[in-house]
């Protein structure tokens, strides 16, 4: 029997082509359809980058006001769903709610198994707009509130803003978190878009594939580090403190959220583009918690790569920007999930435009050819 070469997490294997996105090396950062991301985070408005994903190209003026109408004409949930959501275990993490969620969506579209290209961006386009409803009105009723509902009359990041906490916050904090929806809305096969894929790929519906998705990111290894990064955060508990927790943390080889990426090598190319809008958003709201946390990030970051050369990613200064935008911790993945379902429908529709069972195999290592014994014999 020849060695066979298992390559663990699949770690350097090419599963199929993409021309979605693309961490190019030779100049260190990731883009989207060829566009630096950082770039389209400060230079367009997320709507422009979810047209963008789906559709190959920068939209022209009337091309996104068509997407932003179709967009508004998909906003708001049904009574059903809402009912089902006031049924939710209000204790649960809010990613098992959102997932559950996702699910009923599915089972509420008599579309749901129409694969055409038409019907799939139909699909993609009612979940870009119905899943931030969800995730606002999550928030709200963890926290024994009633559900703000959407308005057509606002833009998209102002409009969640609104659904969460019924108005809208500073400039400089939605810019913050609109360039967040940007820099989260795709990132080629990581774990969760190639979750949904490998379930497109069985030609099971695009709301299975998402749902799929949705556990996956939830993981602290993959979406669920944002909030591992806060939580990190406020076990420190200040910026005087910072830089003796991470040689201590260093030096008994603790686990360390935020920095370091399976991709990149001279740091997340996304960092530098959410920490200046995380600094300007302090500097905005102006407070001691924020400048604390501002410092107290700038301290780990400096510290750890001082220390190890390791970069910070982009999860990092994610994690406090969505603290003090006003978010709760648990709430951090789900908006995760508002940003990426851009990237997972498009990397769907992409699979089933050329699809192949994703079924690799698996190097076996049990016990040999045995005989079974009798349980009297035993």
């Amino acid at each position: 029997m020849s060695e066979v070469e298992v390559q663990y997490g699949l770690a350097g294997v090419y599963a199929d082509d993409t021309a979605i996105s693309k961490v190019m090396p030779e100049i260190n950062s990731l883009t989207y359809r060829g566009y630096k991301v950082q770039d389209l985070a400060t230079q367009c408005r997320f709507e422009e980058t979810a047209y963008l994903i789906w559709n190959g190209e920068l939209p022209t003026q009337s091309q996104l006001d068509a997407f932003n109408a179709a967009e508004k004409k998909e906003r708001g949930l049904s009574g059903d769903l809402y009912k089902v959501m006031g049924l939710f275990n209000p204790k649960a993490h809010p990613m098992d709610t959102l997932r559950t969620a996702i699910s009923f969506l599915g089972q509420e579209d008599e579309t749901a198994d129409d694969s055409s290209p038409e019907a799939l961006m139909e699909k993609s386009i009612r979940m870009y707009a119905k899943i931030p409803e969800i995730v606002a009105a999550t928030y709200r009723l963890r926290n024994g509130k009633q559900p703000i509902p959407t308005t057509k009359d606002l833009a998209f990041s102002e409009n969640f803003f609104h659904m969460c906490f019924g108005e809208v916050p500073a400039p400089e904090i939605v810019k913050c978190f609109d360039i967040s929806m940007t820099l989260y809305a795709e990132h080629s096969f990581n774990a969760s878009t190639f979750t949904a894929r490998t379930i497109a790929s069985s030609t099971s519906d695009i709301y299975s594939a998402v749902t799929g998705a949705v556990g996956s990111l939830k993981g602290p290894l993959h979406g669920g580090a944002n909030e591992a990064v806060m939580y990190m955060l406020k076990e420190v508990g200040s910026a005087e403190k910072a830089k003796d927790w991470m040689l201590d943390a260093l030096a008994t080889k603790k686990k360390i959220m935020g920095f370091g990426h399976r991709v990149y090598r001279s740091g997340d190319s996304r960092v530098p583009t959410m920490t200046e809008a995380y600094k300007k958003m302090v500097d905005v709201i102006g407070t001691d918690e924020a400048k604390k946390y501002w410092e107290m990030s700038r301290i780990l970051d400096e510290t750890m790569v001082a220390e190890k050369g390791i970069y910070p990613n982009l999860d990092f200064p994610a994690g406090p920007a969505y603290y003090l935008m006003g978010f709760e911790i648990p709430m951090f993945t789900p908006i995760f999930v508002v940003s990426r379902i851009t990237g997972w429908t498009a990397h769907v529709m992409e699979q089933l435009a050329n699809n192949k069972l994703i079924r690799p195999l698996s190097h076996y290592v049990g016990e040999g050819q045995r005989e079974v014994t009798p349980i009297a014999a035993r």
